[in-house]
């Protein structure tokens, strides 16, 4: 079965239950199985004489965007859903660029990695692949039938994509928010007349909403199920902050990417609050470390490759295994911790400074709203850590005093020399910290 198999199932299973809230309306899964009907029939016949078996869509947070991807998919097209806001310029030049690719019986999604142009990576992900995932999820994270899910990200990016996969497979409901911009569309998702509720948000979503509003989502305490986080790190005191004002939900970190899938996750407000700790391997999945330090994956959720790009495939997914540039380590209790990716590592005169490592004790220094830790060149030891700080709202941070504060929390070599305050830091569309902007500048 393919997901669109289970969502024809639940249609004839539970034609009341609503599958999707989006755009103030609420549709059933009888009626957006209908929607995926109609609109199958209508491009049955203008993509008869269609070459290409790739398919762009902007990923609108619509119930037009959920019924054109299901519906192409039927029909043996892969979808390659692109940023909704995407240039119409950029838009045509992917479209174009795709059609002259082909993809194998099978492929689902083509998900691009990095920002919005042709440049980026095109990710295949097969219908085999979707549903590894929406398993691992389902046993990892406990997604159930009663679930209602908002979804607030991107429908573009695996983080808010891939949540779709367990809703339809178990007959779950879909509440699709568009972005954090609106904080009271939002939390206003939450009113939804369901007993288990749950969300993805990126580590800076969560900074957002710990900083602006701490008391609204407090309030949720006994409505959120679950919340997920990753794409990026989460500081340890953002974590700590987070357990103490949902006690009694279940706060996931996962270990995931395009690449790789859904992998490790771990419920850091069930005695694992260790910034880095991605928990153990879910069913389809296995990790091991490499000789080199970094996180190798196998198993049923991997890519099955780059788009019309087999060097670069075979780079890193040769013999089933994926080799990834995180740098990471399995405790003594079997889990999988991140410390960084290898090519972010700085070397300080031959120690090795996880950027990591300096920012997440930074994180938990009073006034520090976001931070991020990059090289800069120094005469004796070839790279010293900078860190650019970002303050909070009517505060105020001493550069030594800080300075004095990581010294009891890092190795001295680790403790950066330079510092720099920065109105915000600026990351990437999932959130990273964005720190090939920052040494391109500073190459400039």
């Amino acid at each position: 079965m393919i997901l669109g198999d289970y969502l024809a199932r639940n249609a004839s299973l539970y034609p009341d239950k609503p599958a999707l809230v989006a755009g103030g309306e609420s549709f059933s899964y009888s009626q957006l199985q209908g929607r995926v009907d109609k609109r199958a029939e209508e491009l049955r016949r203008s993509v008869a004489s269609s070459s290409s078996r790739i398919v762009c869509l902007r990923a609108l947070p619509s119930v037009e965007y959920i019924a054109d991807y299901f519906a192409y998919q039927r029909l043996g097209f892969a979808v390659a859903p692109l940023a909704k806001d995407i240039p119409e310029e950029v838009f045509e030049a992917i479209s174009a660029e795709l059609s002259s690719h082909t993809v194998a019986e099978g492929t689902a999604e083509v998900l691009y990695t990095t920002g919005t142009t042709g440049k980026s990576k095109g990710v295949i992900i097969s219908h085999r692949t979707i549903i590894a995932d929406a398993e691992n999820l389902i046993h990892g994270q406990g997604f159930s039938h009663e679930l209602a899910f908002v979804i607030n990200g991107p429908l573009n990016h695996i983080g808010s994509l891939s949540k779709m996969y367990p809703v339809i497979m178990l007959g779950a409901t879909m509440i699709i928010v568009d972005g954090l911009k609106d904080l009271d569309s939002f939390f206003g998702a939450f009113s939804y007349p369901a007993e288990k509720m749950a969300t993805f948000l990126v580590p800076a979503s969560i900074r957002i909403l710990l900083q602006f509003c701490p008391e609204r989502l407090a309030a949720l305490a006994d409505k959120i199920d679950f919340i997920e986080t990753g794409a990026a790190a989460i500081s340890q005191s953002d974590m700590e902050a987070l357990c103490r004002l949902l006690p009694k939900s279940r706060l996931y970190n996962t270990y995931a990417s395009t690449e790789t899938g859904i992998v490790c996750t771990v419920d850091f407000n069930g005695g694992k609050c260790k910034a880095g700790c991605l928990g153990r391997p879910m069913p389809n999945s296995e990790i091991f470390i490499t000789d080199k330090g970094t996180i190798a994956c196998k198993g049923k959720t991997l890519m099955t490759g780059y788009l019309g790009d087999p060097r670069r495939t075979s780079s890193i997914l040769r013999d089933g295994v994926l080799y990834t540039s995180d740098s990471g380590y399995i405790d003594e209790d079997g889990m999988l911790n991140l410390k960084g990716r290898e090519d972010d590592v700085i070397n300080v005169g031959g120690f090795k400074v996880s950027p990591l490592e300096v920012e997440d004790a930074a994180m938990s220094f009073e006034g520090v709203s976001d931070c991020i830790c990059i090289p800069v060149p120094h005469p004796i030891t070839g790279a010293a850590p900078k860190l650019l700080v970002s303050v909070k709202d009517g505060t105020d941070v001493d550069f030594r005093s800080l300075g004095r504060y990581l010294m009891t929390r890092l190795e001295r070599h680790k403790v950066p020399l330079f510092y720099e305050k920065v109105d915000s830091v600026k990351r990437t569309f999932n959130g990273k910290p964005d720190r090939k902007f920052y040494l391109s500048q500073d190459k400039k």
